[in-house]
């Protein structure tokens, strides 16, 4: 079992103000949430009510996608944005397909951190690690996440539900924008990696979308829910795993079990698995 950084600071919670990753988690029925992620949670549902049973898609999505790619030979997972820990999470079913599977987990936000030590309990043939970085900040990432992943091999980076919290960028190139990190990151891993993700959208319900946006930006965080067109550009020069682009719960449902309800809820995100050639 690895450890998590002993220099690593102690994680301030600001129990004050909603935060995304508690609301995921009450919606997704955990405990390590406030009541103030449930006020924030409830004014959600009240907009959209089957939020709950998308966040599980989005989680059975990166659980089937995980087990497609171990079956396809991967070893190596970077998971970055990794939220707070459900089970089973990522190195569960990597490792449940091929024990020496070894996982890299990075997130910057500090209530992640604070359950860290759940997410490091490895297979003994394989590994399990913990990275506190920005996913701004690609370079460091890599080199952190390279103490236990080898990036001259494939590797399957994952940015489950990450990236429509991540704006356009500047426009100056001082900030990078979604899209150009995860360019940013593609180009640092080995021809035959994967990119692994999934990203909510505004196009089949546009009003549901923007009321959404308007409470998260009011109090957690803000919300770029963006258009297929914008979607595919995340996967530029890479080569799509069939089905191809498609919602969480018509990626290969075949290879997990499907989750009560989807049947009756429209789709609001997209979700997609490629491979860098």
């Amino acid at each position: 079992m690895s450890e998590a950084a002993p220099n690593t600071p102690s994680p301030y919670i600001d129990t004050t103000r909603p935060h995304p990753a508690r609301m995921y988690d009450w919606f997704l029925g955990g405990k390590d949430n406030y009541p103030v992620d449930e006020e924030m949670g409830r004014k959600v549902l009240a907009i959209e009510p089957n939020v709950p049973v998308l966040a599980r898609m989005n989680r059975e999505f990166m659980r089937r996608a995980t087990r497609w790619l171990a079956s396809q030979g991967i070893r190596q997972f970077l998971d970055i944005g990794t939220g707070i820990p459900t089970s089973p999470n990522l190195h569960q079913v990597a490792q449940g397909v091929a024990p020496d599977a070894r996982v890299v987990y990075c997130d910057n936000d500090p209530i992640v951190l604070a359950h860290a030590e759940a997410l490091l309990r490895s297979h003994p043939e394989g590994c399990v690690d913990y990275v506190q970085a920005d996913v701004r900040d690609s370079a460091a990432i890599v080199e952190r996440a390279s103490k236990s992943l080898d990036f001259s091999k494939p590797v399957a980076l994952s940015l489950i539900a990450l990236l429509h919290f991540v704006g356009n960028g500047d426009g100056t190139g001082t900030e990078a924008g979604a899209h150009e990190i995860v360019s940013g990151l593609v180009d640092l891993l080995a021809p035959g990696s994967y990119l692994v993700l999934s990203h909510v959208t505004a196009d089949f319900q546009p009003e549901k979308a923007e009321q959404v946006g308007s409470l998260y930006q009011s109090g957690t965080a803000s919300l770029h829910p963006r258009p297929r067109a914008e979607f595919v550009k995340f996967f530029a020069g890479l080569e799509f795993v069939e089905p191809g682009i498609v919602s969480e719960g018509e990626w290969h449902p075949e290879l997990g079990e499907p989750v009560p309800g989807e049947e009756n809820v429209v789709k609001a995100g997209y979700s997609a698995v490629a491979r860098k050639p």
